[in-house]
This record gives C-alpha cells, sequence and structure tokens, in this order.
C-alpha cells in the first residue's frame, strides 16, 4: 500500500487488518520487560541436572561468539517447586507468579541472534539487530489503529534510554503518530499542552495549525512528516481530556493498591507501571510496555552479584506481576489481553567469575498468559544445562508472528513500503507457534 495511503486514511489499514484469514484473540498486549535479562535457569527453567553437576566443566562446546568467557556450571542458588494443577516447577524467587502457573504458558526454546544488549533490545523490539525498524507496539498501532481517539495505542512506561534507546518504542519509517508515548510510571501525570489557555482558546489554534499545514500540503504537494505531526498535534489536544484521568492512581481503592503493592516501597515503582497498565488497557490502549530495572545501574544484567541482586529484583515485580494477572481475571480483561514476561536474553548455566552468569541468546524463556493461548502449558525445552534451545525452537521472528496472529494480523501481510521495497515486522522471516494456540 502506499505510503500516503496509508498516512491519510485509517480506515484503509483497519480494512487491511480485519480483511485477516483468521480473528483476532486478543485485543491489547501488556508487555513487561525485565530489562538486562534475567536469568532462565533461575526462574522458570528447571535444571535438575545443573544442580547435579554444580562445578563440573560444560561437557559440550560452548558457543564460538561469546560476550564474556565463562567457567564450569554453576547450578541455581535457589529451590524449585511445583506449583498449581500442572505441576509447573518455578523457582523460590517468585511465589507470588507461581500462584498463577496455571494460567501461564511457558515458551522455554526462544533464541536470538546477539549477545550484545543493545542488538538483542533491537531484536526483541522491532525484530531487527542490524537497521533502524519499526517497534512491534508501532506496527500493531499501525495495522489495527487505535480503539480510543483521546489515548495513544501505543504506550510505554519507564522505557530504558539505554541500549537501542527510543528506537525501541519508535516508529522509524512508519508514521509518527504509531510511535510509543513515554509515560513516566512513577509520577504518572501528564502536562497540558498549555495550561493556561481554555479548550476553546487551544482548539482555535489547532484549527489554524492545520489550515496552515493543509495549505503547505496543497502548495508543496504530498509530506509524510507534516501529516503526521498534524496528527500528533491534535492527538496531544485530545489527551489533555482523557489522559489525566486514566493516569490517576489514586483513583484506585486501597485494596487495589495493595494488591498491586504500590503501599510497599520495595514492590512501589513497578507496582505502580502495572496498574497503571491496567489502567491503560481498560481505556482502549492497543500495546502497554512496562519496563524493569531498579535504577540503571542494577538490571537483570548479572555478571556479578547473582545471589544477590535476582532476589532484589524478582521481590520487585512478583507482586506487582501477580496482581496485575488477578485484577484482570477479575474484570473480564484477561480473556482477550496478551501478557507477556521476558528480557532480552538469559543467563549462561557456566558461572563468570564465582557469582555471576552472562548473557545467553542460544536459549532461554518468556512465559505468556492470555486468550488465544493454551494455559498451563509448556513448549520447547532447552538442554540438559539451559544453555542452547533443542526442541521446538522458537526464533524471535517466530515469537512476533504468534503475537501478530493473535491480534488478527497476518505477519506476512501488515507491510510497508519503503525506499523501494514492502518491509515488516518479521522481515522474510517468521512462523506462527500454532501449538501453544488454544
Amino acid at each position: 500500500m502506499p505510503a500516503l495511503a496509508g498516512l491519510l486514511s485509517e480506515d484503509s489499514i483497519a480494512s487491511r487488518a480485519t480483511s485477516s484469514p483468521h480473528r483476532s484473540k486478543i485485543k491489547r498486549v501488556i508487555f513487561l520487560f525485565m530489562y538486562g535479562g534475567p536469568s532462565s535457569i533461575d526462574t522458570f527453567d528447571y535444571k535438575p541436572q545443573l544442580a547435579k553437576d554444580h562445578g563440573n566443566p560444560l561437557p559440550f562446546d560452548k558457543p564460538r561468539v561469546q560476550f564474556r568467557d565463562t567457567n564450569n556450571l554453576f547450578g541455581s542458588p535457589w529451590k524449585f517447586r511445583q506449583h498449581g494443577e500442572s505441576g509447573s516447577w518455578v523457582s523460590e524467587l517468585f511465589p507470588h507468579v507461581a500462584q498463577h502457573s496455571d494460567k501461564l504458558t511457558f515458551v522455554h526454546s526462544l533464541h536470538g541472534s546477539n549477545a550484545a544488549h543493545g542488538g538483542a533490545l533491537l531484536k526483541i523490539h522491532t525484530g531487527s539487530d542490524t537497521f533502524v525498524r519499526p517497534s512491534m507496539g508501532a506496527w500493531i498501532s499501525y495495522g489495527l489503529g487505535t480503539e480510543n481517539s483521546n489515548l495513544p495505542a501505543f504506550v510505554t512506561i519507564d522505557p530504558t534510554l539505554n541500549h537501542g534507546g527510543v528506537q525501541n518504542f519508535g516508529s522509524s519509517f512508519l508514521p509518527a503518530q504509531h510511535q510509543g508515548v513515554r509515560v513516566h510510571g512513577g509520577i504518572a501525570t501528564i502536562n497540558d499542552l498549555e495550561p493556561s489557555a481554555s479548550d476553546a482558546v487551544q482548539h482555535t489554534k489547532l484549527a489554524l495549525l492545520r489550515q496552515l499545514n493543509e495549505q503547505q500540503l496543497s502548495d508543496s504537494g504530498p509530506e509524510v512528516g507534516l501529516d503526521a505531526r498534524i496528527k500528533t498535534f491534535e492527538l496531544a489536544f485530545r489527551m489533555q481530556r482523557e489522559a489525566p484521568e486514566a493516569l490517576d492512581l489514586n483513583a484506585e481503592s486501597h485494596q487495589t493498591h495493595e494488591m498491586y503493592g504500590t503501599d510497599d516501597k520495595h514492590t512501589s515503582a513497578f507496582g505502580r507501571q502495572c496498574l497503571l497498565a491496567r489502567r491503560l488497557a481498560e481505556r482502549g490502549v492497543r500495546f502497554i510496555q512496562c519496563t524493569h530495572r531498579e535504577g540503571e545501574s542494577i538490571t537483570w544484567d548479572d555478571h556479578s552479584n547473582l545471589v544477590k541482586h535476582h532476589p532484589k529484583l524478582s521481590a520487585a515485580v512478583d507482586k506487582p506481576i501477580a496482581g496485575l494477572l488477578t485484577d484482570l481475571q477479575q474484570r473480564g480483561l484477561l480473556e482477550d489481553t496478551l501478557v507477556m514476561w521476558g528480557g532480552e536474553f538469559g543467563r549462561t548455566p557456566t558461572a563468570e567469575g564465582n557469582d555471576g552468569r552472562d548473557h545467553n541468546p542460544h536459549g532461554f524463556t518468556w512465559w505468556l498468559a492470555g486468550g488465544g493461548l493454551k494455559p498451563s502449558y509448556h513448549f520447547g525445552a532447552t538442554d540438559e544445562y539451559g544453555y542452547y534451545a533443542v526442541q521446538d525452537r522458537v526464533h524471535i521472528h517466530d515469537l512476533h508472528a504468534t503475537l501478530l496472529h493473535l491480534m488478527g494480523l497476518d505477519h506476512e501481510r501488515l507491510t510497508y513500503r519503503h525506499s523501494g521495497r514492502d518491509f515488516r515486522l518479521t522481515d522474510v522471516h517468521g512462523r506462527v507457534v500454532k501449538e501453544i494456540l488454544s
């Protein structure tokens, strides 16, 4: 579809999306991104053989390209227990999430192509670790439009500005109105465009601005960036009516705040993110991302101090995530919402130093929850130590293809013509992982 037609006709975008050969299973996505790369073998990928062989050399070859050197096998310092009717093994690091194990769909065989944070984050968020491409939230916004014209289709809460920065929630060559709107979860407020002006005055100014911009379009011909700016100004004006209420967490009950852990200093930061995500989800925002890190200096990137940091990091998100899952289910939202949890890669089963793990993009675990999925289901596997995905391997492109499928979008048909070729989120790869679909 020509770029200008995509810009000027939201109906044409929607019609292409609804012409997909399957119905959407979900209406919205909440992506819980654990920045830095949590260790799958210490959280959701139980490896008893690793514990037995702790301290021994790895009995097979390490990857040809490694981020850092590692030593012998390092068994998990934490105990795993089976939970729920499914008997899913979950680490003691996540006692609250473990109570929801029968809702979760585990993908244990994810693998990527980059062992560095920057490339891995871009791969997860945009499908490319080498070129600037639109983020998955931007593709969903472009493909489906918005359910609420007074709020963005794509919101990212407290994203890291390291390792790819704004590219991780940008729109690249897609129209600019599809990029993620960044919100500060700790403050959860939004400023007016012009606080001293009344709605009528602002409306008059925007009408004049649109008239001038349209005159420029008429005089100089189609201009992609200008049309996007018009839409962005108008959205910002409309957001003043609805965004302040949507971001007002004080409207929630004491019981709700307690459920999310916003009343506890250890869980309040991510609890606010998760609560805000639910409020945005029920108001029609299609793609919401929450990013967890304990400041830029303490992330899930535990090259050392694994035993010290992973408990602190998991405790900060465990209760809020469990609260989100409970709240979504109680409100009837979980059946048409996809919740995704994971990082840009996992960690090695071999030790870095005495108390750390290196980056491992060759085999790691994410879990999903929500509509259209088989609950309490485990798909794929890594080897007996958790280094390589060896069974039913799922590439990042496959994950993206499945995400779009659940939204009712065909990843091979959702394209945008740029620089003489058609681009898509999955590039020329990807398959829908039908085995995990209900």
